[in-house]
């Protein structure tokens, strides 16, 4: 399920095919996905489908995007401290040389409703700045197939932002629903509808239609999605009126992944190629992941884990050739 934010000033516009647009800062933590449920009709005659459950659409291009290099600027410090099985709260300090710094203070819950071996519902995650802008969602799983999600955003005391999902797993086919900041006063609000289907054991081909309404306005948005597996490898393509998004996951070995991602935008009038690959050693615990896109820029960031010790450090750079901007950043998480 993907997140839909509609602005009070203007509808909100896609970023690109199977993305749609959310304000910076409203990052939604990432919940395992839902296991592919045992076909459990009961009926007299009904065949179980050879085929497996694709997944989520907005999983797509995940694989890929998953081994480029975050951006880290400045320090930041985060502090996990885990109170209960279920309850956990974190602390985050961000010191910036570019931007405002910041304190963040977090909360996660997670609930008893056990569905699969590291999944448990409902979870509720929200986090407050210091000044006092919140962020929460609750996930819970409804029944065996369907999930629902709400997420909140909050500045100054408003609520801004707020939406509503619903995701149905059948046996070889994924379909959603979103709906963001519905106004039926003002006649405003964003709707999403993701549908991916299992053609072949390796082949899935689905589409997304996002719809956007204002008083004397309104806009629809078409995407297509097709996505192959191999043993080793995951090609997705999606091409719709917002433009055109490509990528190639590949796992070359146990330590090396290695991913290639195409983005074309129709609105921005902009084509980008970007690199990435990322390099696990286990026996140091070391992660490094590097990236670099037809811009010229280059990226780069370490994490080490320093066992037994519950810590991490992470070192990051980023150097933009033709804006010749540099700036790096150094985090430890703590927990």
């Amino acid at each position: 399920m993907g997140s839909v934010l509609a602005a009070s000033s203007s509808p909100p516009a896609p970023r690109g095919p199977g993305q749609v647009s959310v304000p910076p800062g409203f990052t939604m933590p990432p919940v395992s996905s839902l296991p592919t449920p045992p076909n459990v009709g009961g009926q007299v005659g009904e065949v179980e489908s050879p085929l497996p459950n694709p997944g989520a659409f907005e999983e797509c291009h995940r694989k890929c995007k998953e081994i480029f290099p975050m951006e880290i600027e400045g320090v930041r410090l985060v502090v996990n401290k885990g109170l209960s099985n279920h309850f956990q709260v974190n602390h985050t300090l961000s010191l910036s040389t570019l931007g405002d710094s910041s304190y963040r203070f977090g909360a996660t819950y997670v609930g008893c409703k056990q569905t699969g071996p590291a999944e448990s519902f409902p979870v509720m995650v929200g986090d407050m700045d210091n000044s006092g802008n919140l962020n929460a969602q609750v996930i819970h799983q409804l029944t065996e197939r369907v999930r629902s999600k709400m997420a909140f955003q909050t500045q100054q005391q408003k609520f801004v932002n707020w939406q509503c999902d619903a995701e149905y797993r059948g046996s070889d086919f994924t379909t959603a629903v979103t709906l963001g900041n519905p106004d039926l006063l003002l006649g405003s609000g964003i709707m999403v509808a993701h549908y991916l289907q299992s053609v072949t054991a390796s082949l899935a081909l689905g589409g997304e239609l996002v719809y956007h309404c204002r008083p004397g306005e309104q806009g629809a948005v078409l995407s297509l999605t097709g996505r192959y597996t191999g043993t080793n490898y995951i090609a997705t393509v999606t091409v719709g009126g917002a433009g055109a998004h490509a990528s190639y996951y590949h796992r070359a070995n146990e330590q090396l992944q290695l991913g290639v991602e195409f983005e074309a935008s129709s609105r921005m009038q902009d084509t980008s190629v970007s690199f990435g690959y990322q390099l696990d050693v286990p026996k140091t615990n070391l992660l490094f992941k590097g990236s670099i896109d037809s811009n010229w820029v280059v990226g780069a960031t370490l994490e080490k884990k320093l066992l037994p010790l519950p810590l991490s450090l992470a070192l990051g750079a980023f150097l933009n050739h033709r804006k010749n901007k540099f700036h790096c950043g150094f985090g430890i998480t703590i927990g």
